[in-house]
């Protein structure tokens, strides 16, 4: 019989007592987990992932503990035997009570003991741990202690104990409070994708329950994370039936990278979410078959990196014979078609260069998109979007996979503002509850122009309706497919955006001239008033 990770009753209580809820991470907490960060770099931990790699152990050693407790209490409440136990009675294999490696045990024992103790016997578990099931333990096997003092691990498990982690809501805004210091892009081209436009990407998507959903370049598992937590918003009735439960937290969410620090991280980000088993795991997205996947999802969100060029024996076979090109963001566009079920739709990040480039593969996958599939929307993102890791101007693509056409018309929205600063500091520009796609209160005319995101989702609800009466000088507006074909298939705003340019009318030369001779004229009779002044 297969283990699963969390007892189910457990795990389904802690829900329902969350549902509904809104997220509050306030100014103290704020300060807590600053201090925990500064304490890592004052201690000798100066490189942000590594920084974040420990904190994600920390908490996931945190959470074992307090699943097991929970399991306790259960027990211990319907008068029954423990089910399922994490940690195992009797010693480890160098000797120590299995009770003494729980977070509620070991963060009593003075630095040298809990030092030794998250070394020595922690970490060798956390990596023993793989085989029962669970996404999370899978990424843990390789799991490395790296904090170098005894004094800087009890000052930060003490600062960790303090911070609240009962709601799972508070749990996930922590982390992803955490994820945002992680101010140095990663390699390959990877960056994270900002929060508000994950949910700006989910919310024009509308996720189900019955959904199948991947992001082959998963990272931090931003867009899982987003979607999960759209689900509980939108569909909290999914946990009252037991196959969509099961479903969400088993069958939802699938997801690859082939960083092995980015997936344990996402993995935690999940869990502190409150998914319960996801597929996140190791692979190369662009260079392995896909015949296992191939048009297995309903849904794909995805910002994946763009690195430039592959050589074609690094790529694979099924995705070259889609399009014959090494540029990364064409073949990841050629993966998304490959990956999707007939009717199952995306919404990706691509640079502006796969909207207008001259290629052959370039106008092969732009004609793929509008010809053989149902393009939706363009949607022009501001140019210092990614900011601070990187300036490119970048754009959501939303498409339905059909094998059999379907677009009619093409949305287009240009853009400008999404509420924050568009230089590298990225800051907020508006009052906390005027930011994101749905704001508390409705924004002014001068809010809109800080923060277009609340009105790319109206507008994309109406783009079958009045959008498509709207002229081409506006935000935004729909162009028919014989007028994008006729373009070649190019999808840049700037070809299909009208400028109104307004008349002026200028005075007739001989006009202008004889107001010069009359300036002149004033200016002499200035120069000889003042000359006749200075001579008395």
């Amino acid at each position: 019989m297969a283990r699963r990770h969390y007892p189910e009753a457990i795990t389904l209580y802690v829900w329902t007592l969350t549902l509904g809820q809104e997220p509050m991470l306030t100014g103290e907490l704020r300060s807590q987990i600053d201090a925990v960060w500064d304490a890592f770099w004052s201690g000798g931990i100066s490189n942000p992932m590594e920084v974040m790699e420990q904190l994600t152990y920390l908490l996931f050693i945190r959470r074992l503990d307090e699943a097991q407790s929970l399991e306790e209490s259960r027990a211990l409440i319907l008068n029954q035997p423990l089910e399922h136990r994490i940690f195992p009675t009797g010693q480890d294999p160098r000797g120590r009570d299995y009770q003494d490696l729980r977070w509620s045990r070991f963060k009593h024992f003075a630095p040298a003991e809990m030092f030794a103790i998250l070394g020595e016997h922690v970490f060798p578990f956390l990596r023993t741990r793989g085989g029962n099931g669970s996404t999370y333990s899978h990424h843990m096997r390789d799991a490395r202690f790296t904090i170098p003092t005894p004094a800087l691990l009890a000052k930060v498990v003490d600062m960790l104990d303090r911070v609240p982690m009962q709601d799972r809501d508070t749990k996930g805004d922590l982390y992803e409070y955490m994820l945002s210091k992680i101010a140095t892009a990663g390699q390959n081209g990877q960056f994270r994708t900002p929060r508000h436009i994950i949910r700006l990407m989910v919310m024009i998507t509308a996720p189900t329950p019955r959904d199948i959903f991947c992001d082959p370049a998963v990272g931090t598992c931003g867009f899982p994370v987003a979607v999960g937590e759209y689900l509980r918003e939108f569909h909290p009735q999914l946990f009252n039936d037991t196959q969509t439960r099961i479903h969400f937290h088993r069958g939802l969410f699938h997801g690859y990278d082939f960083d092995h620090t980015m997936l344990r991280i996402g993995s935690m980000n999940l869990a502190l979410h409150g998914v319960e088993n996801p597929d996140i795991r190791y692979r190369d997205s662009l260079a392995q078959d896909h015949a296992g996947d191939t048009e297995r999802y309903t849904l794909i969100l995805a910002n994946p990196p763009f690195a430039g060029s592959l050589d074609y024996a690094n790529i694979a076979k099924d995705l070259l014979a889609l399009v014959k090109t090494r540029k990364t963001e064409l073949l990841f566009l050629a993966l998304f078609l490959r990956l999707l079920k007939p009717g199952g739709r995306a919404a990706v990040i691509v640079p502006d260069g796969v909207l207008f480039g001259s290629s052959r593969a370039h106008k092969e996958l732009r004609r793929l998109l509008v010809e053989d599939h149902k393009l939706d929307a363009v949607i022009s993102l501001p140019a210092g979007c990614f900011k601070p890791y990187a300036g490119v101007s970048t754009a959501i693509l939303v498409f339905t996979k059909t094998n059999a056409g379907g677009t009619d018309t093409v949305w287009f929205y240009d853009m400008q503002a999404d509420g924050w600063s568009l230089d590298d500091r990225r800051q907020p520009l508006l009052a906390e509850d005027k930011l994101g796609v749905t704001p508390a209160t409705p924004l002014t005319e001068a809010e809109h122009a800080r923060n277009n995101l609340p009105d790319v989702l109206a507008r994309w609800r109406e783009r079958d309706g009045a959008e498509r009466q709207r002229p081409r000088t506006a935000q935004s507006f729909c162009v028919p497919k014989a007028d994008i074909a006729a373009q070649g298939y190019d999808l840049s705003i700037n070809r299909y955006k009208e400028v109104v340019h307004e008349a002026v009318e200028h005075r007739p030369p001989q006009e202008i001239l004889a107001s010069l001779a009359r300036l002149e004229e004033e200016i002499q009779a200035g120069i000889k008033e003042l000359e006749g002044m200075l001579s008395q």
